[in-house]
């Protein structure tokens, strides 16, 4: 069914990232405890100079929605949506989520409007006998890029590497994979062609449990954007059963000193032939690690349904 004219003009016009291009850039970045102020167990609040260079690599990006992994509380996202809209990114819609974590939450900013909100805050599993909240809640949020075309955004920070007290940190990573699986086919289940993107720092390696469960099989396994620098490489790997050896890190872990892959733009197979692989990468820029430990990554999408 075709649109009346004015409703679709009044569309663009209150979208202005429409007019630009008939592609649009969906991202994510871990900030790296991007706190306002200090708290008990987060000491320092986040530099100047740091902000500054988060900034800097969000301009190179341009995302058009944007996930975010550890911001802290709302002030300190409106002083990002601020800062940013000053140097000419303008993020009018947004959602805030915050879980068992009350220091870094996730959230979801927009050039785009949001046309429903589904936020997850007190998702909760059994291990070993014991009752554990998911340490950060899921942002889902349906948005709407034109008149003709939607998707459901679900970004994550699934349970960090650290030594947790009270269970293995992997085991609780696990479970909050299958929570964040049973979200996803939750959306399957009610349109099993859904315009779906999953995203976010998901906390371990490709080959991992965690990473499988949320990727999921069959029907509805989600693609890998897999995301790599934007160096030259383009050569596919000697054994095709294996990835290409592209440069893909998204995270320095201090401790073990270790550069690995635990940032994800995953999206639904009814999106796979929207997605254009030229357009998606992994940021490089000099001094990145002063902005944060993780580097952000961004896919591109068509504005249609193929």
């Amino acid at each position: 069914m075709k649109l009346p004219w004015g409703l679709f003009l009044g569309f663009i016009l209150h979208c202005p990232a429409l007019l630009r291009a008939e592609t649009f850039r969906v991202a994510t970045y871990n900030l790296e405890n991007y706190l306002d102020q200090p708290t008990a167990t987060r000491p320092q609040a986040k530099s100047p100079e740091a902000k500054a260079r988060i900034r800097e690599s969000l301009r190179a990006l341009k995302p058009d929605v944007l996930a975010l992994q550890e911001i802290g509380s709302l002030s300190a996202l409106t002083e990002l949506r601020a800062s940013l809209k000053t140097e000419g990114l303008d993020f009018p819609h947004w959602e805030l989520v915050t879980g068992f974590d009350t220091n870094i939450h996730v959230a979801v900013l927009s050039r785009f409007p949001f046309t429903a909100r589904r936020p997850h805050t007190n998702e909760a599993f059994l291990l070993s006998g014991r009752r554990f909240r998911v340490s950060r809640g899921f942002a889902e949020v349906d948005v709407k890029v034109s008149p003709h075309y939607s998707f459901t955004l679900i970004t994550a920070h699934l349970k960090s590497r650290r030594p947790a007290a009270h269970a293995d940190e992997s085991e609780q990573r696990l479970e909050e994979a299958k929570v964040l699986r049973k979200i996803i086919e939750a959306n399957f289940t009610a349109n099993p062609r859904a315009n779906l993107i999953v995203l976010g720092d998901l906390n371990d390696t490709h080959n991992s449990p965690p990473i499988k469960t949320v990727i999921g099989r069959g029907k509805t396994k989600l693609v890998d954007a897999r995301p790599a620098e934007r160096n030259g490489d383009n050569l596919p790997h000697s054994n095709p059963a294996y990835a290409p050896r592209h440069v893909t890190w998204t995270h320095h872990f201090g401790v073990e000193d270790t550069y690995s892959r635990i940032d994800y733009i995953l999206f639904s197979p009814g999106m796979a032939r929207e997605w254009k692989a030229n357009g998606t990468y992994v940021l490089t820029i000099p001094n990145w690690g002063l902005g944060s430990d993780h580097r952000p990554l961004v896919a591109e999408f068509e504005v249609s349904e193929k």
